[in-house]
């Protein structure tokens, strides 16, 4: 460890202890004692240096002033160790100019920053006077550099702006003809651009004139090929209509007599069934019975027309439905979901349909009337694979057509006179087939009646 000088101790203590600086250390000062304190790196161990400075040991005096600076003016401010230490160097490296500040007499021709640098660190007596007087003297030298060179910078304006007026006085002759060319082109411009807007003006016009005879030629085209179309799908039309009326014309000339013959030949056999059958019910004697018989009155001991009336069937007696299928060439339509589900409404449909068809099928056998069960085909996710029962015929309504409506077709489709029998509570089918001479059932008849065959 280097220690101080004898002289060094004693200068602080009784100087530098009661000096002290009233303002900031000047700018140029504190650069000067930053180097300063750099250098004396070099003979300095790291034991000899602050805690704060010791990561900068190895650095170059000149990277160890510009990173470290502030923590070395510090230390010297506030470790007087450490500023003694520097102030020893300081010693060994300039001697004279430590000598002179600490014998009270600094070199004249001596940087004033170097002197209140060194009487910074070495603190000798009337060191505030030497560093405020540096600073001083810093910032009028500093004045009088900006002085001077703002009256060098005046002067090289002051010429410049010479030359820019004996430029300007040579070169307005040429300025102004040159302007005047300028102008003279720019009129010439001025009048090529308006025969040319006038030019364009005209175009425009008679781009659109053309444009407008284009679109009206485009609407006329339009409508007439519009028309045309129109005339060809109402060609097509009636040239589909007539295809149609010839085709349907051809099927009725193929099929209309076997309808009709179909008709009348069920009919009659209706007829002669039913007059087979009143002959075997009847079993009439020969006659014995003459017309005043046939008066209607009470006669002793007899029942009345009343006592007869009571004896007919309940609409809801399944014997109804008995008679009703005896009669010659008698036909059952069943209105297929208004039955099971009147009977059996909490069975999946496809139950439903199975149960119902089982008991059609045990009633056929027994009463061999015949029987066709519809039901709705819209209640369809898809075609139902169903084979149907012997004697009982299935058929489920088109999309677009209602079971009822296919139940009518059904009814409208029988000759006048046949005995059809309709099972629906609908009321509205009822009185639909009624109109049309069929007879209508409640469903309760048909489910008692299906009862009983089970």
């Amino acid at each position: 460890m280097v220690e101080p000088a004898s002289g060094a101790e004693p200068a602080d203590a009784a100087g530098g202890a009661a000096e002290v600086l009233d303002r900031p250390l000047p700018e140029g000062v504190r650069r000067r004692v930053v180097a300063l304190v750099s250098d004396a790196f070099g003979g300095l161990t790291v034991a000899d240096l602050p805690a704060q400075l010791r990561q900068y040991a190895r650095f170059t005096p000149t990277r160890r002033a510009k990173f470290a600076g502030n923590a070395m003016a510090a230390a010297v401010e506030s470790d007087p160790v450490f500023r003694g230490r520097v102030a020893e160097r300081l010693r060994e490296a300039q001697g004279d100019l430590a000598g002179a500040l600490e014998s009270g007499a600094p070199p004249a021709a001596a940087d004033p920053l170097d002197v209140a640098a060194a009487a910074y660190v070495l603190r000798p007596a009337g060191w505030v006077k030497l560093v405020a007087a540096a600073g001083e003297e810093a910032q009028r030298a500093d004045a009088e550099r900006a002085d001077e060179e703002t009256r060098r910078e005046l002067e090289r304006l002051r010429e410049e702006l010479a030359q820019l007026r004996e430029a300007q006085r040579s070169g307005g002759d040429q300025t102004r003809a040159e302007l005047d060319a300028v102008r003279k082109e720019a009129e010439a411009l001025h009048r090529k651009l308006r025969s040319a807007l006038s030019d364009v003006k005209r175009g425009e016009a008679a781009l659109r004139k053309v444009n407008a005879e284009v679109d009206g030629a485009r609407a006329e085209a339009a409508a007439r090929v519009a028309a045309a179309e129109s005339e060809s799908r109402r060609l097509k039309s009636r040239l589909a209509e007539v295809e149609t009326a010839l085709e349907t014309s051809r099927r009725a000339t193929r099929e209309g007599r076997s309808i009709e013959d179909m008709r009348l030949r069920l009919l009659l056999d209706t007829v002669l069934d039913a007059a087979a059958g009143l002959r075997r019910e009847l079993a009439l004697p020969p006659l014995s019975t003459r017309p005043a018989e046939t008066v209607e009155a009470v006669e002793p001991g007899r029942m009345t027309p009343k006592d007869i009336a009571a004896r007919a069937l309940s609409e809801t007696d399944p014997a109804l439905l008995d008679q009703l299928l005896a009669l010659p060439q008698a036909h059952l339509v069943i209105d297929g979901y208004n039955v099971t589900k009147t009977g059996y409404p909490t069975m999946p449909l496809e139950k439903q349909r199975l149960r119902l068809l089982g008991g059609l099928s045990m009633l056929a056998a027994q009463t061999g009337a015949e029987m066709t069960c519809v039901f709705d085909g819209a209640e369809l996710a898809a075609p139902v694979l169903l084979a149907p029962p012997r004697g009982v015929r299935v058929l489920f309504s088109k999309a677009g057509v209602t079971a009822d409506e296919l139940i009518r077709q059904l009814v409208r489709a029988e000759p006048p006179g046949r005995p059809v029998v309709v099972v629906s509570t609908d009321r509205e089918v009822a009185d639909g087939v009624a109109k049309a001479g069929a007879r209508p059932v409640a469903s309760a008849l048909l489910l008692k009646r299906l009862s009983r065959v089970s």
